[in-house]
């Protein structure tokens, strides 16, 4: 019996003390480092967000500004035609550059057009737009892969980017912003992107702070003769004025066409110059100088 003892002695363990102590000593420890992790990650998101909102819009903006110059500089034969409005009370827009060339039978045929348009996101659970994209016409944007695509599948609208908030298109007419246009071409362009937080109007419509849009303003025809004048120029009348006349003396000119007096009215002429002119007599001299010439008279 007593060596069935010796073989079973009870070993040293972790008190249930001990062990509750651990256990919330590593549930603080974890609980730590998942607040540390939650930190860094949302200060990531932040920052990869903040470059997003600048990156992505200058990119569109350069893509529509590319779309302008591509078709409007290689034929006058282009239309513009711009459209605006409100889609579940977000601002949307529809932007289409068209260039048109007519065939043997004189019939308009469209040779390339290209469509920027933004909808309603129904899959998104967060209300925004989404920007599309459509190219269509005779010409090839990529020969490689448009060449074995059907027509109605070289149509279709592409997905360029999604979260958009408000998208504006608006024409350039001298002083003025018109939110449609169906005419000759425009002088610019003002497009108007961002992908900020909305905030509601109190007419119901959806709006973005100025401070939160990017916008550009494009120029139809950047090769156009813009005509210009230098505000500080002399004008050429006044110079052939001032060619025609010749100096006298140090102070005055006088004109090739005017007459010159003679006679009575020169000698007029010459007493009134002496009246204005002002002499030595008429100053008032010191009070040294008058005393001198008084001990002189004296003497």
């Amino acid at each position: 019996m007593k060596k069935n003892l010796k073989k079973h002695e009870f070993r040293s363990a972790f008190s249930l003390a001990e062990v509750l102590m651990s256990l919330t000593i590593g549930a603080m420890i974890l609980v730590a480092v998942l607040g540390i992790y939650s930190r860094a990650d949302y200060s990531a998101g932040a920052i990869s967000r903040r470059l997003q909102n600048y990156r992505l819009p200058s990119e569109v903006m350069q893509r529509i500004a590319e779309d302008l110059d591509s078709i409007i500089s290689s034929g006058p034969d282009t239309q513009i035609t711009i459209e605006n409005g409100y889609e579940h009370s977000f601002p949307t827009a529809r932007l289409t550059i068209r260039r048109t060339i007519n065939d043997i039978k004189n019939i308009e045929q469209a040779f390339e057009e290209i469509v920027w348009q933004s909808s309603y996101d129904y899959e998104s659970p967060i209300d925004g737009l989404v920007l599309y994209r459509s190219h269509r016409g005779m010409t090839l944007e990529d020969k490689l892969l448009n060449d074995s695509k059907e027509d109605w599948e070289r149509e279709l609208f592409v997905p360029v980017c999604s979260g958009v908030t408000l998208f504006k298109v608006n024409a350039i007419q001298g002083d003025k912003l018109l939110d449609k246009w169906n005419e000759t071409l425009p002088t610019g362009i003002k497009v108007t992107l961002s992908f900020a937080e909305p905030v509601e109007k109190a007419d119901g419509s959806m709006d973005v702070p100025d401070e939160e849009k990017t916008v550009r303003t494009i120029a139809i025809d950047r090769t156009r003769k813009i005509p210009f004048e230098i505000t500080g120029a002399v004008p050429q009348e006044q110079k052939d004025q001032e060619k025609t006349k010749e100096p006298t003396d140090g102070n005055t000119t006088t004109d090739k066409n005017e007459k010159v007096p003679t006679g009575k009215n020169d000698r007029k002429l010459s007493g009134n110059n002496e009246r204005r002119t002002p002499t030595n007599s008429g100053r008032r001299l010191p009070g040294s100088i008058i005393k001198r010439r008084q001990k002189s008279n004296v003497k």
